[in-house]
């Protein structure tokens, strides 16, 4: 009996022993799982945009026919990025459009049923496509609804990207711009567009007429003027 009581004993210390062991080991991992997820950083992988921007007769007619439409751009490999309106001219739109395929979404931009849809939505005028290597991408805070692309030609974009990168983000949201995403123009890589979302639309306006920034985009090798929009995304 005197025997029996003892092996209790010991069963018990020993299931003991090895909760404890195991509570130690689960917290460790999770620790150590913390850690991992904490020192990971996920590489950006760089990815195609199809644009298009066109006027429209009423944007909300013109968006019910957009909607409609998603099932027709995921088969030409396309997934919406964002939605937008311009700043002046409410009813004319930008699409923005991620595509796993330039030649896929180059067909679409020709199918019949694309030039119905668009049609059918009351658009007017010859929609302007761009197709878009994006190089940088960063989300910008949710309530930052405002945006501006600019656009230009450099000579050399590895100059340029340096002189961009040297002025810093800090700067420029100092100046009511966050970083948003760099892009090249995938028939002509000498294209940029620069698109930020914007936190001061004043600061901002005046940080694009600035002649500092103006010195620091002609040093950098930018050949002409730059074409600018400003829009809202709204979805």
């Amino acid at each position: 009996m005197k025997n029996l009581l003892l092996f209790g004993l010991w069963a018990m210390i020993t299931f003991a022993s090895c909760k404890n062991a195991g509570d130690k080991t689960d917290a460790t991992a999770a620790v150590d799982s913390t850690a991992m997820s904490a020192d990971t950083v996920v590489a950006f992988v760089p990815f195609k945009v199809f644009s298009v921007s066109h006027t429209v007769k009423d944007f909300d007619a013109w968006k019910k026919v957009y909607d409609e439409g998603e099932s027709m751009r995921a088969d030409a490999g396309m997934s919406k990025l964002a939605v937008c309106r311009d700043m002046d001219n409410p009813n004319k739109v930008y699409v923005f459009n991620k595509i796993a395929d330039v030649q896929k979404a180059k067909d679409f931009a020709v199918d019949p049923k694309l030039k119905e849809a668009m049609q059918k939505g009351g658009v007017t005028g010859a929609p302007a496509m761009l197709y878009v290597d994006v190089v940088k991408y960063e989300e910008s805070p949710a309530e930052f609804k405002g945006r501006v692309r600019i656009g230009h030609k450099v000579k050399d974009f590895d100059a340029w990207l340096k002189a961009y990168d040297a002025e810093g983000k800090e700067t420029r949201a100092a100046n009511g711009l966050v970083d948003r995403a760099v892009s090249r123009n995938i028939e002509d890589p000498s294209m940029i567009y620069v698109t930020f979302a914007i936190s001061d639309l004043t600061k901002a306006k005046a940080r694009l007429t600035d002649p500092a920034l103006k010195k620091i985009m002609t040093d950098a090798g930018v050949i002409g003027a730059p074409e600018v929009n400003f829009y809202t995304s709204i979805d």
